[in-house]
Protein backbone atom coordinates (compact mmCIF):
# COMPACT_ATOMS: atom_id res chain seq x y z
CA UNK A 1 0.00 0.00 0.00
CA UNK A 2 1.52 3.14 -1.33
CA UNK A 3 2.49 6.27 1.24
CA UNK A 4 -0.83 8.33 0.50
CA UNK A 5 -2.82 5.58 0.39
CA UNK A 6 -1.61 4.18 3.96
CA UNK A 7 -1.71 7.79 5.89
CA UNK A 8 -5.31 7.97 4.59
CA UNK A 9 -6.12 4.73 5.72
CA UNK A 10 -4.80 5.32 9.24
CA UNK A 11 -6.06 9.29 9.21
CA UNK A 12 -8.96 7.65 8.70
CA UNK A 13 -9.14 4.80 11.57
CA UNK A 14 -7.61 7.53 13.99
CA UNK A 15 -9.67 10.11 13.44
CA UNK A 16 -12.87 8.44 15.89
CA UNK A 17 -11.17 7.61 19.01
CA UNK A 18 -14.33 6.95 20.68
CA UNK A 19 -15.16 4.82 18.19
CA UNK A 20 -12.00 3.08 18.45
CA UNK A 21 -12.06 2.20 21.80
CA UNK A 22 -15.92 0.84 21.43
CA UNK A 23 -14.66 -1.32 18.22
CA UNK A 24 -11.61 -3.11 20.86
CA UNK A 25 -14.53 -3.21 23.50
CA UNK A 26 -16.92 -5.41 21.22
CA UNK A 27 -14.07 -7.78 19.67
CA UNK A 28 -12.89 -9.11 23.14
CA UNK A 29 -16.39 -9.93 23.95
CA UNK A 30 -16.74 -11.70 20.06
CA UNK A 31 -13.41 -13.26 20.41
CA UNK A 32 -14.11 -14.60 23.80
CA UNK A 33 -15.53 -17.95 22.59
CA UNK A 34 -11.81 -18.82 21.10
CA UNK A 35 -10.32 -18.74 24.53
CA UNK A 36 -12.96 -20.63 25.99
CA UNK A 37 -13.92 -23.32 23.83
CA UNK A 38 -10.73 -25.12 24.76
CA UNK A 39 -11.16 -24.94 28.85
CA UNK A 40 -14.73 -25.70 28.52
CA UNK A 41 -14.83 -28.57 26.30
CA UNK A 42 -11.62 -30.19 28.23
CA UNK A 43 -13.40 -29.45 31.72
CA UNK A 44 -16.20 -30.49 30.54
CA UNK A 45 -14.81 -34.37 29.56
CA UNK A 46 -12.09 -34.09 32.57
CA UNK A 47 -14.17 -32.78 35.28
CA UNK A 48 -17.75 -33.97 34.01
CA UNK A 49 -18.77 -36.70 31.54
CA UNK A 50 -14.93 -38.89 31.95
CA UNK A 51 -15.17 -38.18 35.78
CA UNK A 52 -19.01 -39.73 36.02
CA UNK A 53 -20.48 -36.19 36.62
CA UNK A 54 -22.56 -35.79 33.31
CA UNK A 55 -24.12 -32.37 35.22
CA UNK A 56 -20.84 -30.76 35.54
CA UNK A 57 -19.85 -31.21 31.93
CA UNK A 58 -23.48 -30.29 30.47
CA UNK A 59 -22.63 -26.72 33.03
CA UNK A 60 -19.29 -26.07 31.13
CA UNK A 61 -20.61 -26.97 27.84
CA UNK A 62 -24.37 -24.66 28.71
CA UNK A 63 -21.35 -22.13 30.06
CA UNK A 64 -19.77 -21.66 26.29
CA UNK A 65 -23.32 -21.95 25.14
CA UNK A 66 -23.57 -18.48 26.99
CA UNK A 67 -20.30 -17.26 25.89
CA UNK A 68 -21.29 -17.98 22.00
CA UNK A 69 -24.09 -15.92 22.43
CA UNK A 70 -22.70 -12.85 24.35
CA UNK A 71 -20.23 -13.44 20.79
CA UNK A 72 -22.98 -12.97 18.73
CA UNK A 73 -24.35 -9.37 20.54
CA UNK A 74 -20.87 -8.67 20.20
CA UNK A 75 -20.59 -9.33 16.44
CA UNK A 76 -23.42 -7.12 15.87
CA UNK A 77 -22.30 -4.50 17.91
CA UNK A 78 -18.77 -4.61 15.96
CA UNK A 79 -20.50 -4.47 12.64
CA UNK A 80 -22.20 -1.23 13.24
CA UNK A 81 -19.06 0.38 15.01
CA UNK A 82 -17.09 -0.45 12.04
CA UNK A 83 -20.52 1.15 9.59
CA UNK A 84 -19.74 4.31 12.03
CA UNK A 85 -16.12 4.40 11.64
CA UNK A 86 -15.49 3.94 7.67
CA UNK A 87 -18.33 6.21 6.29
CA UNK A 88 -16.50 8.88 6.75
CA UNK A 89 -13.85 7.61 4.82
CA UNK A 90 -16.39 7.39 2.14
CA UNK A 91 -17.25 11.16 2.76
CA UNK A 92 -13.92 12.35 2.62
CA UNK A 93 -13.16 10.39 -0.47
CA UNK A 94 -15.99 12.08 -2.37
CA UNK A 95 -15.77 15.35 -1.43
CA UNK A 96 -12.01 15.00 -2.64
CA UNK A 97 -13.22 13.56 -5.92
CA UNK A 98 -15.91 16.29 -6.75
CA UNK A 99 -13.75 19.21 -5.37
CA UNK A 100 -10.77 18.00 -7.39
CA UNK A 101 -12.85 18.04 -10.24
CA UNK A 102 -14.88 21.55 -9.62
CA UNK A 103 -11.37 23.11 -9.13
CA UNK A 104 -9.92 21.71 -12.16
CA UNK A 105 -13.41 23.12 -14.24
CA UNK A 106 -12.90 26.55 -12.90
CA UNK A 107 -9.22 26.68 -12.29
CA UNK A 108 -8.80 25.25 -15.87
CA UNK A 109 -11.82 26.47 -17.82
CA UNK A 110 -12.90 23.09 -18.66
CA UNK A 111 -16.47 21.15 -17.31
CA UNK A 112 -15.79 18.38 -14.88
CA UNK A 113 -15.34 14.93 -16.48
CA UNK A 114 -18.90 13.43 -15.52
CA UNK A 115 -17.90 10.22 -16.88
CA UNK A 116 -14.39 10.60 -14.86
CA UNK A 117 -16.34 11.85 -11.91
CA UNK A 118 -18.51 8.35 -11.95
CA UNK A 119 -15.92 6.23 -12.21
CA UNK A 120 -13.90 7.31 -9.74
CA UNK A 121 -17.10 7.71 -7.17
CA UNK A 122 -17.39 3.79 -8.20
CA UNK A 123 -13.76 3.39 -6.68
CA UNK A 124 -14.55 5.60 -3.98
CA UNK A 125 -17.71 3.05 -3.28
CA UNK A 126 -15.21 -0.49 -3.92
CA UNK A 127 -12.89 1.57 -1.74
CA UNK A 128 -15.42 1.96 1.67
CA UNK A 129 -16.65 -2.10 0.96
CA UNK A 130 -12.75 -2.76 0.98
CA UNK A 131 -11.59 -0.51 4.32
CA UNK A 132 -14.87 -1.97 6.30
CA UNK A 133 -13.76 -5.39 5.05
CA UNK A 134 -10.28 -4.99 6.32
CA UNK A 135 -11.03 -3.73 9.38
CA UNK A 136 -13.17 -6.72 10.30
CA UNK A 137 -11.10 -9.03 9.10
CA UNK A 138 -8.19 -8.14 10.63
CA UNK A 139 -9.71 -7.18 13.76
CA UNK A 140 -10.98 -10.57 14.19
CA UNK A 141 -8.49 -12.29 13.27
CA UNK A 142 -6.03 -10.51 15.72
CA UNK A 143 -8.42 -10.75 18.21
CA UNK A 144 -8.77 -14.35 17.81
CA UNK A 145 -5.52 -15.99 17.50
CA UNK A 146 -4.70 -13.51 21.21
CA UNK A 147 -7.86 -15.39 22.70
CA UNK A 148 -6.07 -19.03 21.23
CA UNK A 149 -2.82 -18.39 22.77
CA UNK A 150 -4.23 -17.31 26.40
CA UNK A 151 -6.63 -20.79 25.71
CA UNK A 152 -3.88 -22.93 25.11
CA UNK A 153 -1.62 -21.11 27.51
CA UNK A 154 -4.52 -21.60 30.21
CA UNK A 155 -5.08 -25.33 29.02
CA UNK A 156 -1.69 -26.89 28.47
CA UNK A 157 1.22 -24.26 27.00
CA UNK A 158 3.08 -27.45 25.71
CA UNK A 159 0.53 -27.24 22.69
CA UNK A 160 1.71 -24.06 21.50
CA UNK A 161 4.61 -26.05 20.71
CA UNK A 162 2.30 -27.57 18.04
CA UNK A 163 0.18 -24.84 16.65
CA UNK A 164 2.27 -21.55 16.69
CA UNK A 165 5.73 -22.10 14.36
CA UNK A 166 3.64 -23.84 11.13
CA UNK A 167 1.07 -20.86 12.10
CA UNK A 168 3.91 -18.23 12.09
CA UNK A 169 5.43 -19.83 8.73
CA UNK A 170 1.80 -19.81 6.90
CA UNK A 171 1.45 -16.37 8.10
CA UNK A 172 4.59 -15.21 7.21
CA UNK A 173 4.06 -16.72 3.46
CA UNK A 174 0.81 -15.18 2.98
CA UNK A 175 1.69 -11.49 4.56
CA UNK A 176 5.02 -11.53 2.00
CA UNK A 177 2.81 -12.32 -1.04
CA UNK A 178 0.90 -9.48 -0.38
CA UNK A 179 3.15 -7.09 -2.41
CA UNK A 180 3.21 -9.22 -5.62
CA UNK A 181 -0.88 -9.63 -5.01
CA UNK A 182 -1.58 -6.08 -5.31
CA UNK A 183 0.65 -5.60 -8.04
CA UNK A 184 -0.69 -8.53 -10.14
CA UNK A 185 -4.68 -7.29 -9.22
CA UNK A 186 -3.90 -4.16 -10.16
CA UNK A 187 -2.03 -4.82 -13.65
CA UNK A 188 -4.93 -6.78 -14.26
CA UNK A 189 -7.43 -3.94 -13.67
CA UNK A 190 -6.15 -1.42 -15.92
CA UNK A 191 -5.92 -4.40 -18.60
CA UNK A 192 -9.45 -4.83 -17.84
CA UNK A 193 -10.33 -1.10 -18.23
CA UNK A 194 -8.24 -1.16 -21.78
CA UNK A 195 -10.07 -4.10 -22.66
CA UNK A 196 -13.34 -2.17 -22.20
CA UNK A 197 -12.29 0.73 -23.52
CA UNK A 198 -11.51 -0.90 -26.92
CA UNK A 199 -14.57 -2.91 -26.84
CA UNK A 200 -16.46 0.28 -26.50
CA UNK A 201 -14.95 2.44 -28.97
CA UNK A 202 -15.25 -0.78 -31.33
CA UNK A 203 -18.86 -1.23 -30.63
CA UNK A 204 -19.31 2.46 -31.28
CA UNK A 205 -17.42 2.77 -34.18
CA UNK A 206 -18.33 -0.21 -36.31
CA UNK A 207 -20.55 1.52 -38.85
CA UNK A 208 -16.91 3.40 -39.90
CA UNK A 209 -14.83 0.58 -39.45
CA UNK A 210 -16.64 -1.89 -41.84
CA UNK A 211 -17.30 1.17 -44.44
CA UNK A 212 -13.40 2.06 -44.21
CA UNK A 213 -12.52 -1.82 -44.51
CA UNK A 214 -10.74 -2.14 -41.10
CA UNK A 215 -12.51 -4.93 -39.68
CA UNK A 216 -9.01 -6.76 -39.52
CA UNK A 217 -6.87 -4.12 -38.06
CA UNK A 218 -8.99 -2.97 -35.46
CA UNK A 219 -9.99 -6.78 -34.57
CA UNK A 220 -6.60 -7.47 -33.97
CA UNK A 221 -6.20 -4.91 -31.67
CA UNK A 222 -9.22 -5.72 -29.74
CA UNK A 223 -7.69 -9.23 -29.54
CA UNK A 224 -4.14 -8.12 -28.30
CA UNK A 225 -6.29 -6.17 -25.50
CA UNK A 226 -7.94 -9.42 -24.67
CA UNK A 227 -4.87 -11.34 -24.93
CA UNK A 228 -3.35 -8.92 -22.59
CA UNK A 229 -6.09 -9.28 -19.83
CA UNK A 230 -5.94 -12.81 -20.12
CA UNK A 231 -1.83 -13.03 -19.56
CA UNK A 232 -2.58 -10.79 -16.37
CA UNK A 233 -5.19 -12.92 -15.26
CA UNK A 234 -3.14 -15.86 -15.46
CA UNK A 235 -0.18 -14.15 -13.90
CA UNK A 236 -3.19 -13.34 -10.92
CA UNK A 237 -3.94 -16.81 -10.37
CA UNK A 238 -0.19 -18.23 -9.93
CA UNK A 239 0.33 -15.29 -7.33
CA UNK A 240 -3.00 -16.14 -6.22
CA UNK A 241 -2.56 -19.61 -5.41
CA UNK A 242 0.51 -18.57 -2.88
CA UNK A 243 -2.86 -17.99 -0.37
CA UNK A 244 -4.18 -21.57 -0.89
CA UNK A 245 -0.19 -22.84 0.38
CA UNK A 246 -0.51 -20.29 3.13
CA UNK A 247 -3.56 -21.47 4.70
CA UNK A 248 -2.20 -25.17 4.56
CA UNK A 249 0.63 -24.14 6.18
CA UNK A 250 -0.75 -22.09 8.92
CA UNK A 251 -3.98 -23.59 9.26
CA UNK A 252 -4.27 -27.05 8.82
CA UNK A 253 -0.58 -28.43 9.99
CA UNK A 254 -1.24 -27.41 13.10
CA UNK A 255 -3.77 -29.98 13.42
CA UNK A 256 -1.61 -32.73 11.94
CA UNK A 257 1.22 -32.04 15.01
CA UNK A 258 -1.14 -32.01 17.48
CA UNK A 259 -2.61 -35.17 16.49
CA UNK A 260 1.16 -36.00 16.14
CA UNK A 261 2.20 -34.74 19.41
CA UNK A 262 -1.20 -36.78 21.13
CA UNK A 263 0.65 -39.46 22.72
CA UNK A 264 3.67 -37.12 24.17
CA UNK A 265 0.86 -35.12 25.73
CA UNK A 266 -0.76 -38.00 27.21
CA UNK A 267 2.69 -39.50 28.47
CA UNK A 268 3.11 -35.96 30.40
CA UNK A 269 0.28 -36.08 32.13
CA UNK A 270 -2.31 -34.06 29.75
CA UNK A 271 -5.77 -36.28 29.72
CA UNK A 272 -8.10 -36.68 26.64
CA UNK A 273 -9.67 -33.90 27.04
CA UNK A 274 -6.71 -31.50 26.59
CA UNK A 275 -6.01 -33.13 23.73
CA UNK A 276 -9.78 -32.63 22.29
CA UNK A 277 -9.76 -29.12 23.62
CA UNK A 278 -6.78 -28.16 21.95
CA UNK A 279 -7.86 -29.56 18.65
CA UNK A 280 -11.20 -27.74 19.09
CA UNK A 281 -9.57 -24.27 19.59
CA UNK A 282 -7.87 -24.93 16.72
CA UNK A 283 -10.30 -26.33 13.85
CA UNK A 284 -12.57 -24.17 15.19
CA UNK A 285 -11.15 -20.46 15.91
CA UNK A 286 -7.87 -20.59 14.80
CA UNK A 287 -8.34 -21.92 11.31
CA UNK A 288 -11.78 -20.13 10.47
CA UNK A 289 -9.73 -17.21 11.21
CA UNK A 290 -6.87 -17.87 9.47
CA UNK A 291 -8.83 -18.58 6.68
CA UNK A 292 -11.00 -15.23 6.99
CA UNK A 293 -8.02 -13.20 7.46
CA UNK A 294 -6.18 -14.94 4.51
CA UNK A 295 -9.54 -14.68 2.07
CA UNK A 296 -10.35 -10.99 3.20
CA UNK A 297 -7.29 -9.40 2.95
CA UNK A 298 -5.92 -11.04 -0.14
CA UNK A 299 -8.48 -9.66 -2.05
CA UNK A 300 -10.26 -6.93 0.21
CA UNK A 301 -6.32 -4.97 1.29
CA UNK A 302 -5.49 -6.22 -2.15
CA UNK A 303 -8.93 -4.18 -3.43
CA UNK A 304 -8.66 -1.39 -1.41
CA UNK A 305 -4.90 -0.50 -2.11
CA UNK A 306 -5.78 -0.56 -5.84
CA UNK A 307 -9.38 1.50 -5.56
CA UNK A 308 -7.54 4.25 -3.94
CA UNK A 309 -4.81 4.12 -6.18
CA UNK A 310 -7.00 5.07 -8.76
CA UNK A 311 -9.40 7.58 -6.94
CA UNK A 312 -6.18 9.56 -5.79
CA UNK A 313 -4.86 9.32 -9.83
CA UNK A 314 -7.70 10.30 -11.24
CA UNK A 315 -8.78 13.03 -8.53
CA UNK A 316 -5.42 14.62 -7.09
CA UNK A 317 -5.68 16.74 -4.38
CA UNK A 318 -6.83 20.13 -5.98
CA UNK A 319 -3.92 22.72 -5.42
CA UNK A 320 -4.08 25.00 -2.36
CA UNK A 321 -6.55 27.53 -2.27
CA UNK A 322 -5.59 31.22 -1.09
CA UNK A 323 -7.30 32.70 1.72
CA UNK A 324 -10.57 34.40 1.21
CA UNK A 325 -9.68 38.19 1.60
CA UNK A 326 -12.19 40.34 4.08
CA UNK A 327 -15.19 41.82 2.01
CA UNK A 328 -14.72 45.21 0.45
CA UNK A 329 -16.70 48.52 1.21
CA UNK A 330 -16.14 49.23 -2.78
CA UNK A 331 -17.98 46.74 -5.24
CA UNK A 332 -16.60 49.04 -8.11
CA UNK A 333 -15.38 45.60 -10.87
CA UNK A 334 -12.26 46.28 -12.58
CA UNK A 335 -11.28 43.59 -15.65
CA UNK A 336 -7.43 44.56 -17.32
CA UNK A 337 -6.31 42.47 -19.80
CA UNK A 338 -8.61 39.94 -19.51
CA UNK A 339 -8.58 36.76 -21.60
CA UNK A 340 -10.64 33.53 -21.13
CA UNK A 341 -10.65 30.12 -22.88
CA UNK A 342 -11.87 26.68 -22.18
CA UNK A 343 -9.21 24.24 -22.22
CA UNK A 344 -5.58 24.96 -22.31
CA UNK A 345 -4.95 25.35 -26.67
CA UNK A 346 -9.25 26.30 -26.76
CA UNK A 347 -9.99 29.66 -28.56
CA UNK A 348 -10.52 32.33 -26.39
CA UNK A 349 -14.04 32.64 -25.72
CA UNK A 350 -12.75 36.60 -23.88
CA UNK A 351 -9.94 38.09 -25.41
CA UNK A 352 -8.14 40.95 -23.84
CA UNK A 353 -11.16 42.94 -22.52
CA UNK A 354 -10.75 45.83 -20.37
CA UNK A 355 -13.92 46.83 -18.31
CA UNK A 356 -14.59 48.89 -15.42
CA UNK A 357 -18.44 49.30 -13.31
CA UNK A 358 -18.38 51.28 -11.06
CA UNK A 359 -20.28 50.65 -7.63
CA UNK A 360 -23.78 50.65 -7.40
CA UNK A 361 -23.57 50.74 -11.54
CA UNK A 362 -26.64 48.75 -13.23
CA UNK A 363 -25.21 46.93 -16.40
CA UNK A 364 -27.27 45.19 -18.92
CA UNK A 365 -24.64 42.66 -21.15
CA UNK A 366 -26.50 41.49 -24.54
CA UNK A 367 -24.55 40.32 -27.63
CA UNK A 368 -25.24 36.45 -29.45
CA UNK A 369 -25.89 32.94 -27.53
CA UNK A 370 -22.32 31.83 -27.09
CA UNK A 371 -20.41 35.14 -27.24
CA UNK A 372 -19.13 34.84 -23.62
CA UNK A 373 -21.63 36.54 -21.34
CA UNK A 374 -21.89 34.03 -19.08
CA UNK A 375 -18.06 33.42 -18.92
CA UNK A 376 -18.36 37.26 -18.28
CA UNK A 377 -20.51 36.67 -15.44
CA UNK A 378 -18.26 33.68 -13.73
CA UNK A 379 -15.24 35.61 -13.96
CA UNK A 380 -16.81 38.63 -12.15
CA UNK A 381 -17.58 36.36 -9.41
CA UNK A 382 -14.65 34.51 -8.79
CA UNK A 383 -16.22 31.28 -10.55
CA UNK A 384 -14.08 31.48 -13.11
CA UNK A 385 -9.90 32.34 -13.23
CA UNK A 386 -8.99 34.25 -16.38
CA UNK A 387 -6.03 32.81 -18.84
CA UNK A 388 -4.44 36.28 -18.33
CA UNK A 389 -4.93 39.35 -16.75
CA UNK A 390 -7.13 40.30 -13.87
CA UNK A 391 -10.90 40.87 -11.94
CA UNK A 392 -11.05 42.48 -8.88
CA UNK A 393 -14.17 43.85 -6.81
CA UNK A 394 -13.06 47.22 -4.47
CA UNK A 395 -9.77 46.26 -5.31
CA UNK A 396 -9.69 42.26 -4.40
CA UNK A 397 -8.95 39.78 -6.97
CA UNK A 398 -12.80 38.22 -7.80
CA UNK A 399 -11.91 34.31 -6.85
CA UNK A 400 -10.58 35.77 -3.02
CA UNK A 401 -13.91 37.58 -2.62
CA UNK A 402 -15.88 35.75 0.54
CA UNK A 403 -19.29 34.61 -0.77
CA UNK A 404 -21.01 36.53 0.99
CA UNK A 405 -19.81 39.73 -1.37
CA UNK A 406 -21.36 38.54 -4.21
CA UNK A 407 -23.91 36.28 -5.59
CA UNK A 408 -24.72 34.27 -8.97
CA UNK A 409 -27.86 33.47 -10.23
CA UNK A 410 -27.67 31.37 -12.94
CA UNK A 411 -30.63 30.59 -15.80
CA UNK A 412 -31.06 27.31 -14.09
CA UNK A 413 -31.88 28.05 -10.64
CA UNK A 414 -31.31 25.93 -7.84
CA UNK A 415 -33.79 24.69 -5.03
CA UNK A 416 -33.76 21.93 -2.29
CA UNK A 417 -36.38 20.19 -0.66
CA UNK A 418 -36.92 21.56 2.70
CA UNK A 419 -39.25 24.46 3.85
CA UNK A 420 -39.73 27.60 1.70
CA UNK A 421 -38.02 29.52 4.05
CA UNK A 422 -35.04 27.64 4.43
CA UNK A 423 -34.63 28.08 0.77
CA UNK A 424 -35.13 31.92 1.21
CA UNK A 425 -32.66 32.10 3.65
CA UNK A 426 -29.86 29.92 2.49
CA UNK A 427 -27.59 32.91 2.28
CA UNK A 428 -28.87 35.01 5.13
CA UNK A 429 -30.84 34.33 8.54
CA UNK A 430 -33.21 36.92 7.94
CA UNK A 431 -36.13 38.06 10.18
CA UNK A 432 -39.54 37.23 8.83
CA UNK A 433 -40.63 40.30 7.99
CA UNK A 434 -37.32 40.58 5.88
CA UNK A 435 -38.70 37.49 4.08
CA UNK A 436 -41.91 38.98 3.36
CA UNK A 437 -40.48 41.92 1.63
CA UNK A 438 -37.89 40.20 -0.08
CA UNK A 439 -40.71 37.42 -1.60
CA UNK A 440 -43.26 41.02 -2.02
CA UNK A 441 -40.27 42.65 -3.94
CA UNK A 442 -39.53 40.03 -6.72
CA UNK A 443 -43.29 39.20 -6.83
CA UNK A 444 -43.06 35.52 -5.33
CA UNK A 445 -45.46 36.46 -2.81
CA UNK A 446 -48.46 34.48 -4.92
CA UNK A 447 -45.89 31.89 -5.19
CA UNK A 448 -45.20 31.27 -1.48
CA UNK A 449 -48.97 32.15 -0.66
CA UNK A 450 -49.90 29.10 -2.67
CA UNK A 451 -47.04 26.45 -1.65
CA UNK A 452 -48.57 27.13 2.33
CA UNK A 453 -46.22 30.03 3.26
CA UNK A 454 -42.56 29.76 4.71
CA UNK A 455 -42.54 27.10 6.48
CA UNK A 456 -44.40 24.83 4.57
CA UNK A 457 -42.11 21.90 3.09
CA UNK A 458 -41.17 22.11 -0.78
CA UNK A 459 -40.36 19.85 -3.32
CA UNK A 460 -38.50 21.10 -5.68
CA UNK A 461 -40.02 18.54 -8.74
CA UNK A 462 -43.54 20.51 -7.98
CA UNK A 463 -42.58 23.47 -9.37
CA UNK A 464 -41.69 24.98 -12.74
CA UNK A 465 -38.50 26.80 -13.89
CA UNK A 466 -40.02 29.97 -13.59
CA UNK A 467 -41.00 29.29 -9.58
CA UNK A 468 -38.00 28.34 -9.23
CA UNK A 469 -36.35 31.33 -10.83
CA UNK A 470 -38.91 33.26 -8.01
CA UNK A 471 -37.04 31.33 -5.14
CA UNK A 472 -33.97 32.13 -6.35
CA UNK A 473 -34.49 35.47 -6.88
CA UNK A 474 -35.83 36.33 -3.38
CA UNK A 475 -33.23 34.54 -1.86
CA UNK A 476 -30.40 36.37 -3.69
CA UNK A 477 -32.20 39.89 -2.65
CA UNK A 478 -32.01 39.07 1.10
CA UNK A 479 -28.28 37.86 0.62
CA UNK A 480 -25.79 40.88 1.98
CA UNK A 481 -23.83 40.84 -0.68
CA UNK A 482 -22.84 44.08 -2.83
CA UNK A 483 -22.49 42.68 -5.90
CA UNK A 484 -25.48 40.54 -7.40
CA UNK A 485 -25.24 38.72 -11.43
CA UNK A 486 -28.35 37.83 -12.65
CA UNK A 487 -27.00 35.36 -15.32
CA UNK A 488 -30.66 35.25 -17.48
CA UNK A 489 -31.85 34.64 -13.94
CA UNK A 490 -35.15 35.62 -15.20
CA UNK A 491 -35.69 33.82 -18.88
CA UNK A 492 -38.36 31.68 -17.64
CA UNK A 493 -40.08 34.76 -16.18
CA UNK A 494 -42.66 36.46 -18.57
CA UNK A 495 -42.20 40.30 -19.17
CA UNK A 496 -43.73 41.91 -16.71
CA UNK A 497 -42.39 39.18 -13.55
CA UNK A 498 -38.97 40.07 -14.99
CA UNK A 499 -39.29 43.90 -15.07
CA UNK A 500 -40.32 43.74 -11.49
CA UNK A 501 -37.32 41.68 -10.20
CA UNK A 502 -35.38 43.45 -11.82
CA UNK A 503 -36.55 47.36 -10.65
CA UNK A 504 -36.57 45.20 -7.31
CA UNK A 505 -32.51 44.44 -7.57
CA UNK A 506 -32.01 48.18 -8.65
CA UNK A 507 -33.70 49.45 -6.25
CA UNK A 508 -32.10 47.45 -3.56
CA UNK A 509 -28.59 48.86 -4.07
CA UNK A 510 -25.06 47.60 -5.04
CA UNK A 511 -23.35 46.75 -8.05
CA UNK A 512 -26.19 44.99 -10.54
CA UNK A 513 -24.82 42.80 -13.34
CA UNK A 514 -27.63 41.85 -16.01
CA UNK A 515 -27.17 39.24 -18.72
CA UNK A 516 -30.18 40.02 -20.40
CA UNK A 517 -32.65 37.67 -22.20
CA UNK A 518 -34.55 39.89 -23.01
CA UNK A 519 -33.86 43.64 -24.57
CA UNK A 520 -36.11 45.32 -22.13
CA UNK A 521 -33.50 44.55 -19.70
CA UNK A 522 -31.02 46.87 -21.81
CA UNK A 523 -33.74 49.43 -21.65
CA UNK A 524 -34.07 49.51 -17.63
CA UNK A 525 -29.86 49.50 -17.40
CA UNK A 526 -28.29 52.20 -16.33
CA UNK A 527 -25.40 51.07 -19.15
CA UNK A 528 -25.52 48.36 -21.83
CA UNK A 529 -22.15 46.09 -22.66
CA UNK A 530 -22.57 44.79 -26.12
CA UNK A 531 -20.03 41.54 -26.93
CA UNK A 532 -20.09 40.84 -30.78
CA UNK A 533 -17.35 38.60 -31.62
CA UNK A 534 -13.93 40.46 -31.25
CA UNK A 535 -15.55 43.70 -30.70
CA UNK A 536 -17.49 45.41 -27.11
CA UNK A 537 -19.63 48.37 -26.86
CA UNK A 538 -20.10 50.25 -23.58
CA UNK A 539 -22.70 52.82 -23.38
CA UNK A 540 -26.00 53.69 -22.47
CA UNK A 541 -28.79 52.47 -25.03
CA UNK A 542 -29.69 55.51 -26.67
CA UNK A 543 -25.60 55.52 -27.38
CA UNK A 544 -25.38 52.34 -28.36
CA UNK A 545 -28.28 52.74 -31.04
CA UNK A 546 -26.41 55.72 -32.58
CA UNK A 547 -22.84 54.15 -32.46
CA UNK A 548 -23.24 50.10 -32.58
CA UNK A 549 -24.62 48.95 -35.42
CA UNK A 550 -24.82 45.30 -34.30
CA UNK A 551 -26.91 46.79 -31.23
CA UNK A 552 -29.19 48.94 -33.67
CA UNK A 553 -29.54 45.90 -35.62
CA UNK A 554 -30.34 43.61 -32.44
CA UNK A 555 -33.00 46.61 -31.32
CA UNK A 556 -34.85 46.30 -34.33
CA UNK A 557 -35.54 42.51 -34.58
CA UNK A 558 -36.74 42.62 -31.24
CA UNK A 559 -40.91 43.01 -31.02
CA UNK A 560 -41.80 43.84 -27.44
CA UNK A 561 -45.36 42.03 -26.20
CA UNK A 562 -48.40 44.15 -26.31
CA UNK A 563 -47.94 43.45 -22.44
CA UNK A 564 -44.69 44.21 -21.59
CA UNK A 565 -44.63 47.47 -19.46
CA UNK A 566 -41.74 49.97 -19.36
CA UNK A 567 -41.10 50.51 -15.93
CA UNK A 568 -40.30 53.75 -14.57
CA UNK A 569 -36.07 54.46 -15.25
CA UNK A 570 -34.19 53.39 -12.23
CA UNK A 571 -32.43 56.72 -10.98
Amino acid sequence: MSGPVASLVVRTLLGEPRLLVRLVAWSAVEAAPAFAVAVAIARAIEDGFAAGRPGTGAAWLALLGAVWLAAAVGARQVILTVAELVEPFRDLLLTRVVTGALHRSTGGGRPPDAAAVARAGLQVELARDALAAVVTVVRSFVFTVVSVVLGLLALAPPTLLAVAPPFLAGLALFLLSLPALARRQRAYLLADERTAAATGELAAGLRDIVACGAEDRVGAAVARRVAAQAGEGRALARVTALRTAALSLGGWLPVVLLLAAAPWLLRNGAGPGVVVGALACVTQSLIPAFRGFVEGLGVSAVRLAVALDRVLETAPPPGPTPPRLPAPSDTTVRLRGVTAAYGPHAAPVIDRLDLTIPAGDHLAVVGPSGIGKSTLAALVTGMLTPRSGEVTVGGVPADRLPRAARVLIPQEAYVFEGTVRENLCYLADAPPDRVREAVAAVGADALVERLGGPHARLDPRTLSAGERQQIALARAWLAPAGLTVLDEATCHLDPAAEARAEAAFARRGGTLVVVAHRISSALRARRVLLMDGDRVWLGTHEELVRTAPPYAELVGRWRPPDRDPRPEAVP
